[in-house]
């Protein structure tokens, strides 16, 4: 473990040196498995945050209160730390700045990590598609990565980020509020003759509306991508 980087009140980026790191694509994840003294052990897979140009590997770690792993890795680790991982896992939520045509990300929660390595890999590439997201969050303060996003799409026109709040929103707020459904979707994504590719990550009730909803827009199937994630322990 080379550092610990707060994110958001609740969100912790863990920044890792990985002995024999064989690279991988944005949008892969690994399994870190934790052992107790007693020989317990809890694993957990977590979305790869750093895009593959980067010497590091980071993981990006949301703390669920009655989790096994995520208060452990969200409130103890300290940089010096081992912690064992295997991967990088997965290659079909998997994007690069090589594929051509628009790309549109819709995340929910903490499901915004894999679209951080994307962004991040992107911003390091020589052919840079245009893409957009929108990124629903609970309050403000849950935006992860919220100063990062806001750099990139003040340096890159090719860029929108656009945010929604669920929970609650200051009076200073000048995004979007409520729970993204097909008028959000329809206002704020690509079109479906602009031929988007279309990546959705976050709980599994969100991502299944959130597919359902882009169909009846007229997004073929096979154009869209998800990744969901449900109670697991933490």
């Amino acid at each position: 473990m080379l550092d610990v980087v707060p994110e958001t009140p609740r969100a912790r980026s863990l920044v890792l040196r990985v002995p024999d790191w064989p690279g991988h694509c944005p949008g892969q994840h690994v399994d870190l498995r934790l052992t107790a003294e007693d020989g317990y052990q809890a694993q957990r897979s977590y979305s790869i945050a750093s895009p593959p140009e980067s010497p590091e590997v980071v993981l990006t770690v949301e703390r669920i209160d009655d989790g096994e792993v995520s208060p452990y890795l969200t409130d103890e680790v300290r940089p010096g730390d081992r912690l064992e991982l295997r991967g990088p896992i997965g290659g079909y939520f998997t994007w690069t700045a090589a594929v051509p045509g628009p790309v549109q990300f819709v995340a929910g929660g903490s499901g915004m990590v894999p679209f951080m390595a994307m962004l991040r890999h992107r911003a390091h590439s020589p052919t840079r598609p245009p893409a957009r997201l929108l990124y629903s969050s609970r309050t403000r303060e849950a935006i992860i990565y919220r100063e990062e996003l806001e750099r990139l799409a003040t340096d890159d026109a090719q860029i929108k980020v656009v945010h929604t709040l669920t929970r609650e929103s200051p009076p200073d707020w000048s995004g979007l509020r409520g729970r993204v459904d097909a008028a959000m979707l329809r206002s704020f994504t690509f079109r479906p003759e602009h031929g988007p590719r279309i990546y959705v990550c976050g709980p599994t009730p969100f991502v299944e509306s959130v597919a359902d909803a882009l169909v009846l827009l007229g997004h073929p199937p096979d154009r869209i991508k998800t990744e969901r994630f449900g109670p697991t322990g933490g």
